[in-house]
């Protein structure tokens, strides 16, 4: 793969200043990075415009506040778009709103108008999905495909590790979102031995975990993704945090 991106929420730690971003994006782009998701930084507007005019590096998807998603839909849209990015992502909607069945339903209503709103402005509002999102209504049928199948206006950004996560299948769960995934999380699923002695389940950088990318990279690319974004949650945590998202790169680069 020739051109795919990085959620810049995985290396959070290292773009807090316009002078750190700076710094990072050239990084990314000398690793093999061609575009990026902006999120888990604090920066203006102006602020990452310029370090995209500096680097050459777009920014195709942000991840944004549900209340400003909701309350403040065209300022949010003027900010963005002044950088060039006319997709606008959620990251999650709040717990409250995920666990009552009322209160989701209503909320995924709301969001849906404010995706509407955005597709009549030219833009597109992106729903990323955790494992919360498997949870099941009262009638059996999970959040996850409620959103599919009442939220028009909606597309979403696929998180491969929260997919293996909730128990579904990622290669059959794709064929629920012909035509809604321009964009997508790569995310590596691990099994490893915490400080504590127990094994869990944790990320890892792409190829280094379970996920076979190959077959999935390939369906997904069938089903409209424009956008492969690199997404590990713990790189930031790490000691080596920009040598975890350029393994990355290498392995994309030379495999898929």
């Amino acid at each position: 793969m020739d051109s795919f991106g990085l959620n810049l929420y995985s290396i959070r730690n290292k773009i807090e200043t316009e002078e750190a971003f700076l710094k990072t994006a050239l990084e990314l782009k000398k690793g093999g990075y061609s575009f990026m998701q902006f999120s888990g930084s604090p920066l203006p507007a102006d602020a990452v415009k310029r370090v995209v005019e500096q680097t050459g590096m777009p920014v195709v998807l942000t991840h944004r506040p549900m209340d400003r998603i909701l309350n403040d839909t065209e300022k949010l849209m003027e900010e963005d778009g002044s950088f060039g990015c006319k997709n606008i992502g959620l990251g999650m909607m709040d717990m409250k709103a995920l666990l009552d069945e009322d209160a989701f339903k209503a909320t995924v209503e709301k969001l849906d108008k404010a995706g509407e709103k955005m597709k009549k402005a030219g833009f597109k509002f992106f729903y990323h999905n955790h494992y919360q999102e498997f949870y099941k209504l009262k009638n059996g049928q999970t959040r996850f495909d409620y959103m599919i199948e009442n939220a028009p206006n909606f597309n979403f950004t696929l998180d491969t590790y929260w997919v293996q996560y909730g128990g579904e299948n990622i290669l059959e769960f794709l064929d629920k979102l012909d035509g809604r995934i321009e964009c997508v999380h790569l995310k590596d699923y691990a099994i490893l031995l915490d400080e504590e002695g127990n094994l869990k389940p944790t990320y890892e950088s792409v190829g280094y975990g379970t996920i076979n990318f190959k077959p999935v990279v390939e369906k997904m690319k069938k089903k409209g993704v424009k956008y492969f974004l690199v997404e590990q949650d713990n790189a930031a945590l790490l000691p080596d945090t920009m040598e975890q998202v350029l393994r990355s790169a290498k392995y994309i680069k030379e495999n898929l």
